[in-house]
């Protein structure tokens, strides 16, 4: 859905990355996350800010980028975001649910993206509810028609290439 929309993938990782959560980045953490080349991230960060979509703010010597929450579109936006990732109520309701989840992340193809039809998710946290989670995978793909995969890990091993959808 939205490759039709937007043609450039680095400005869809962009777009899901800023509109899927309150997140913010700064160039060379994003070029690492997507994997793609610095110069190809900051043409899209400078389009979209230019656009007014990102506000960037500086952070000692380093620019820091997030979505722009005054923008006319800013929830048109969002919500076709969270549309085209079909997890938002997913989400809080798996966070809601499965304890004391620290942090959520989406990987994989959405996390770039690409629609597969799998959505793969790492929940960071102690203690979390696992019978919950057998239950939910069931019931996820009557909800957003995707299968849902999900690892569960109680630390944050610092080097997950994703998404962050819940959590600092």
């Amino acid at each position: 859905m939205l490759e039709s929309l937007v043609t450039s993938k680095t400005r869809i990782k962009l777009l899901l990355k800023f509109f899927s959560h309150a997140n913010s980045g700064y160039l060379r953490s994003l070029a690492k996350e997507f994997d793609e080349s610095t110069n190809s991230v900051r043409v899209e960060l400078n389009r979209l800010t230019e656009a007014g979509l990102l506000v960037s703010q500086e952070e000692g010597k380093t620019k820091v980028y997030k979505a722009n929450e005054e923008h006319p579109f800013f929830t048109e936006i969002k919500n076709m975001v969270s549309k085209f990732l079909g997890l938002d109520d997913l989400m809080e309701r798996i966070v809601r649910r499965m304890g004391d989840v620290e942090k959520a992340y989406i990987v994989g193809d959405y996390a770039k993206g690409i629609d597969s039809g799998t959505v793969h998710m790492i929940l960071i946290g102690k203690e979390l509810d696992r019978e919950y989670l057998d239950f939910i995978r069931e019931k996820t793909y009557e909800k957003v028609l995707r299968k849902v995969e999900v690892s569960i890990m109680e630390t944050d091993p610092g080097d997950i290439q994703g998404i962050l959808v819940y959590g600092k």
